[in-house]
C-alpha cells in the first residue's frame, strides 16, 4: 500500500470536525503519485460527496476542458481540495474545517512533490497568498520554497458568472510555459552544481 493510499484510509476515518457526521463519502483527491501539477480546489460538492472523487460535477467537466486546451488529461495531474468533506448545502468551508484538514493537505503535497501548485478559488489561494484578492493576483505565479504557486479562479466561477471564463481560459494557457521555466531552472541548478563540484 502506497503512502498516499494509507493517507486516503486515514481521511476516510477522520472525525476531526462536524463534517464527518453529514458526509456520504470523503473526497481525498486523486492523480499520479508524483504529478508535476497539483490543482487544489475548495471543497467537495454534491456529486463529489456521492462518488468520493474531486471535480466530477459541472466544474470538473470545465476543468477537463481547460486541461485539454493545454494537451493534458485529468489523469496527468493531481486534483484535491482544501477540505475533504462536503459542507452542507455547498456553503463555504469554515476556518475550523480548513484547519482540521490542513495536515492532510500538507501530507499530500509532501508525498506528491508537485513542481507547480495551482490554487483554484479563494480558499486555496488564501493558504499561500493571505489577504490577497483573487481578482488582482490570478494568473501571476509566485515561487516559494522551491515550488511555483499559481492562483486561478475556481472553474465554478465561470459557470456562475460567465465574465470570469476568459480569465480562466487565458490563465490556464500559461501553465505549459511555467513548467518549461521550472524545468529550465532545475537544469540550470544542476549545471551549476556540477560546475562547483568540478572545481574541487
Amino acid at each position: 500500500m502506497s503512502e498516499l493510499t494509507k493517507l486516503y484510509e486515514e481521511i476516510a476515518h477522520c472525525t476531526r470536525c462536524a463534517l464527518s457526521q453529514s458526509r456520504a463519502k470523503t473526497v481525498p483527491g486523486e492523480g499520479p503519485e508524483h504529478a508535476d501539477i497539483m490543482f487544489i480546489g475548495e471543497a467537495p460538492g454534491f456529486h463529489e460527496n456521492q462518488q468520493g472523487r474531486p471535480f466530477v460535477g459541472a466544474a470538473g467537466k470545465f476543468l477537463e476542458e481547460l486541461l485539454a486546451s493545454i494537451n493534458l488529461r485529468r489523469e496527468d495531474v493531481y486534483i484535491c481540495n482544501v477540505i475533504k468533506c462536503r459542507p452542507p448545502g455547498n456553503r463555504d468551508p469554515l476556518p475550523e474545517e480548513i484547519e482540521a484538514c490542513r495536515p492532510f493537505l500538507d501530507r499530500q503535497i509532501e508525498l506528491v512533490q508537485p513542481k507547480l501548485i495551482v490554487t483554484l478559488g479563494r480558499y486555496s489561494m488564501a493558504r499561500y497568498f493571505p489577504n490577497a484578492k483573487i481578482s488582482r493576483i490570478h494568473g501571476q505565479p509566485r515561487k516559494m520554497g522551491g515550488v511555483i504557486y499559481y492562483p486561478m479562479y475556481h472553474p465554478a466561477a465561470a459557470l456562475h458568472q460567465p465574465r470570469y471564463r476568459a480569465d480562466i481560459e487565458r490563465d490556464i494557457l500559461k501553465i505549459p510555459q511555467l513548467l518549461e521555466e521550472i524545468d529550465q531552472m532545475a537544469d540550470d541548478a544542476q549545471s551549476l552544481q556540477a560546475e562547483q563540484l568540478s572545481l574541487f
